[in-house]
């Protein structure tokens, strides 16, 4: 049984999480696919699976291809809709999780962003705008592959969201990450989710077909570790903004390094798929670690490299 530590408290952007970790969303459902694993209350928060303000069943199969050091996948943004959410989601978890609820906004426009932040505000502790998904409106292009996109739709969701902390999740497929990062908070973002998955792609060779019926999909895992460790030390070098990390971890270690990067709360996505209990395991090692490398808080070691 894992207990609450106060070592292991963080501010995010005013939410009090009583430790940095978060399952990543699309890496925990709405909550019930864990209550056979730990109670989730020992989370620091939970995000939500990335939802739309229509239902949509996402991509054909296959959805997924393993590689070597993590794994790819499709998904497609599979959810109930935002109504189906707020309606009956969020009272469902309400009944078994009492910590803080990060709801995963996606959108294939501004409108669509605006629409869904409305109706979720003052719902969760935290809105984070899924910001890596096609732009239907400006030919396919995403809003997190350039910096104007990124700022117009973090400009237009700022207007409604008055009450959750408002973070953007932004995608690593970029040349400048920090231009866009800067973009987002100029607009007024509370934070920023670093990084969501790079792009990748596997064939089967005996068939000469990929192996994912969208051709390729998001890399996962420890493959991406330290992309995501260098992109926080590149934003959080440059910006005075809180981030949450995002991107192949998988221990206490990788947890520690990720915050002396500059994160605050570390999302723990793929690795949760492989192994549910994760989560409440690094909990259990991270008081030990800490005793051997000298830290008597976790937020005294964030940014500490930088």
């Amino acid at each position: 049984m894992v207990t609450a530590n106060p070592r292991l408290a963080v501010d995010l952007a005013g939410v009090a999480l009583q430790n940095p970790l978060i399952p990543a969303s699309g890496c925990f459902g709405f909550g019930e696919e864990f209550l056979d694993f730990y109670d989730p209350n020992i989370l620091g928060a939970a995000a939500l699976k990335g939802t739309t303000r229509e239902p949509r069943e996402g991509s054909p199969t296959a959805r997924i291809a393993e590689t070597p050091s993590g794994m790819i996948n499709s998904i497609g943004l599979q959810n109930p809709g935002i109504d189906a959410v707020l309606a009956q989601k969020l009272p469902g978890l309400a009944q078994f999780y009492h910590q803080p609820v990060i709801m995963n906004i996606s959108g294939f426009s501004i409108d669509e962003y605006v629409h869904c932040c409305a109706a979720t505000d003052g719902t969760c502790e935290v809105i984070e705008l899924n910001v890596s998904c096609p732009n239907v409106h400006g030919g396919g292009m995403s809003f997190g592959a350039s910096a104007e996109a990124a700022a117009q739709v973090t400009a237009a969701v700022r207007e409604v969201v008055k009450e959750s902390a408002l973070f953007i999740k932004l995608s690593p497929n970029v040349t400048n990450i920090v231009a866009i990062a800067g973009a987002c908070a100029d607009e007024g973002a509370d934070g920023l989710t670093l990084i969501n998955t790079l792009q990748g792609m596997r064939i089967d060779v005996a068939t000469r077909r990929p192996v994912i019926a969208e051709r390729m999909g998001g890399l996962s895992g420890p493959a991406i570790f330290p992309i995501a460790v260098r992109m926080i030390a590149q934003v959080r070098s440059a910006l005075d903004i809180t981030v949450m990390g995002s991107g192949g971890v998988a221990s206490a270690r990788d947890v520690l390094e990720m915050m002396m990067a500059g994160a605050t709360g570390i999302q723990i996505g793929a690795e949760s798929l492989r192994n549910p209990l994760v989560i409440p395991q690094i909990l259990e090692e991270l008081p030990a670690l800490m005793d051997e490398l000298g830290i008597e808080r976790l937020e005294e070691i964030i940014g500490a490299a930088l």
